[in-house]
């Protein structure tokens, strides 16, 4: 038997030709989709501070929320039995008007809307109205939420967290949530936001047992930029965070004078109140 002659088979080699053409521009999407991945993961920038000024502050003030307006900083602190909402001259830390909470509620992150404060407290799920002039308790308000932690506004609606990475925006007389924002960075979901202050369209916020202060996008909830402000507890004259109780605590207040554009911070028991420059 002849052996049969192996035929040519262009069809075939147009066929392999094909198939490594698909798998090149495969890897080619791949690689393409994976850089614009990468890119958009957002880094957020380092922000440097700067110390412009610095006052005393009350030790005994287990600072969970700050504001400043017209002339006076408004402070909500915590703890159960010593829980207050103060009105407090900047320069001197003198407590110009205080009024105690019931020693059941821990007092939380506060702000200032349309002349009246309102007030979160930790794990009541009740929050209180105030006053502006006389710190008068006016009315009382719900929310669902877990916990209470930092609070701010945008003009409009009332802004809060609950210790995970979740911003509310809700109404001021009802509570009702309209917005939710998700916090993320570089690495994903931010964890602990504590107290907030809305800056320039941004909102600042501490990140509890840190000493950071993130800078958040309203609108996408990145984090665009992060202050490393360790070295402040140094300049405080305290020392470094250590949970024992009756020992300063953490970086916790975040105030802003929009009219001088000045910027005040302070901490959980700490005895200094620091105007600081960020990128204001």
């Amino acid at each position: 038997m002849i052996p049969q002659k192996k035929l040519f088979k262009p069809w075939l080699i147009a066929v392999v030709l094909l198939a490594a053409a698909c798998s090149d521009d495969s890897q080619s999407n791949n690689s393409e989709t994976l850089a614009e991945t990468k890119s958009d993961v957002l880094i957020p920038q380092a922000l440097p501070y700067s110390i412009v000024n610095q006052f005393p502050h009350d030790v005994g003030a287990f600072t969970e929320g700050l504001e400043y307006h017209d002339g006076f900083l408004y402070e909500s602190t915590g703890q159960y039995g010593q829980s207050e909402l103060r009105k407090v001259t900047p320069e001197t830390g003198e407590v110009v008007k205080s009024v105690k909470m019931e020693s059941r509620y821990f007092g939380e992150g506060m702000t200032i809307l349309n002349n009246k404060i309102y007030q979160l407290t930790y794990k009541s799920g009740k929050g209180f109205v105030y006053d502006l002039e006389t710190l008068k308790q006016e009315s009382s308000f719900v929310f669902s939420n877990a916990e209470g932690w930092g609070m701010t506004n945008n003009g409009t609606h009332l802004i809060f967290c609950d210790g995970g990475n979740v911003l509310y925006f809700a109404q001021p007389g009802t509570m009702q949530i309209v917005k939710q924002l998700n916090v993320t960075d570089e690495h994903g979901p931010v964890n602990e936001v504590n107290e907030l202050e809305l800056i320039n369209g941004y909102i600042y916020a501490n990140q509890w047992r840190s000493e950071r202060i993130l800078k958040i996008d309203t609108t996408t909830g990145k984090v665009v930029a992060r202050a490393d402000l360790n070295g402040l507890r140094e300049s405080a004259g305290i020392p470094q965070f250590s949970g024992r109780p009756g020992q300063p605590d953490v970086l916790n207040g975040i105030a802003y004078d929009a009219k001088k554009n000045r910027i005040f911070i302070t901490g959980k028991n700490w005895p200094k109140l620091f105007e600081v420059r960020l990128d204001n």
